[in-house]
């Protein structure tokens, strides 16, 4: 997360930016990211992103992060974890889309 990300979300539900982190984040290694509640989900999701209007950039590209995209099985394994991510779309629309999201991206400056 992002200095920007830690002021946008801390002001969206209000509280301090230190008290944010102290409370809602962990470090991954050198990073700070959101914290997961005690079912493994982002501590924002409530069958919908609590936070949608102000949430880090991480989560606007999810599922389309590198790691995930990098091959098949990442996808699955993410889509089985995930609710956010249809489970019942065939292996070749998935890369299809796959494919596409990566070159759209290799474009981006």
């Amino acid at each position: 997360m992002t200095a920007n990300d830690i002021e946008k979300i801390a002001a969206y539900i209000n509280t301090d930016p230190k008290k944010f982190v102290s409370d809602y984040c962990f470090k991954s290694g050198s990073r700070l990211v959101l914290a997961q509640g005690a079912d493994g989900y982002c501590i924002f999701w409530d069958d919908l992103c609590t936070i949608h209007p102000v949430k880090p950039r991480m989560c606007k590209a999810w599922p389309f992060i590198e790691s995930v995209l990098t091959d098949i099985n990442n996808w699955r394994i993410m889509a089985a974890s995930c609710k956010g991510i249809k489970t019942d779309v065939p292996d070749n629309l998935v890369q299809e889309c796959i494919r596409s999201v990566r070159e759209h991206n290799s474009k981006l400056p």
